[in-house]
């Protein structure tokens, strides 16, 4: 189980989870473009898993709707009602809501894969993802308000009005960078930093736990039932956390584009 990193080497010491374990080894194709390695694999299952829980949950839509096509309206709903429409209305929200909804279960399917054993690895937690996301994110954020009205998208980003003239060479600067720079950054190391920090805690309390219990043996069995039983409340912290941070990522990437078109609304 790759959760369970290595704990007890020769000299019989316990050594804690590295950033090494987020850089595998390649698996297929090594030395190529096309490398592969263990967190590509978890990725390619996370979407192949997303298509297909959609392919049946949509495949036989019926009027009354039995539990899985149920779960799967309710989440689609989440994205459509509480992030697109709420914040975009229901014209720019049925416009922008197929990347919407395509963000939103792509970050949590590939979040939940680092509770899931023999993965135990988040398909976000090395910065490929969440760095594509958060340019397809920004890309829909510049055509929205060029598509609305190029000019005053770019002036009121720049020039923020009821700002004097004369501090347009401080604001404008700052603006530049808050607005067309640190926002694709910022969503991007937001998503990143979490995934990482959960996955090392994860395997940090269940390695201590295979090392208290296996490799320490006697009074150190106590702290191993430590270490599992928060192991376990970690494990359910991490699934709000991937649910939360689908969310958070999705409701960003609305509000960047309502500001946008913000003079329609």
């Amino acid at each position: 189980m790759n959760l369970l990193v290595q704990t007890a080497t020769d000299d019989g010491g316990f050594h804690a989870p590295s950033i090494d374990e987020f850089f595998p080894g390649a698996l297929f194709f090594e030395g190529t473009p096309f490398e592969i390695n263990r967190i590509m694999l978890v990725r390619f299952l996370a979407v192949a898993v997303l298509l297909i829980v959609f392919y049946l949950g949509t495949r036989r839509m019926k009027v009354v709707p039995g539990r899985f096509q149920s779960i799967i309206e309710m989440g689609l709903g989440l994205v459509r009602n509480n992030i697109a429409f709420d914040l975009l209305g229901e014209k720019d929200g049925k416009r922008f809501l197929p990347i919407l909804t395509t963000i939103f279960f792509m970050v949590l399917f590939m979040n939940l894969t680092g509770i899931i054993p023999f993965l135990n690895i988040a398909g976000t937690s090395v910065i490929g993802v969440p760095l594509v996301l958060a340019a397809v994110a920004y890309i829909a954020f510049i055509y929205a308000g060029i598509r609305n009205n190029a000019g005053a998208f770019f002036k009121n980003a720049l020039f923020p009005p009821g700002v004097p003239k004369f501090l347009y060479i401080i604001v404008t600067p700052i603006e530049f960078v808050s607005a067309f720079v640190l926002r694709p950054v910022t969503l991007t190391l937001r998503l990143l930093m979490n995934m990482v920090v959960g996955h090392l805690l994860l395997v940090l309390f269940f390695s201590a736990t295979q090392f208290f219990l296996f490799t320490a043996g006697g009074w150190y069995t106590l702290f191993g039932v430590g270490t599992l039983a928060f192991g376990f409340v970690f494990t359910l912290f991490e699934i709000l956390v991937a649910v939360l941070q689908a969310y958070v990522f999705t409701l960003l990437t609305a509000v960047y584009i309502q500001l946008a078109v913000a003079e329609e609304h």
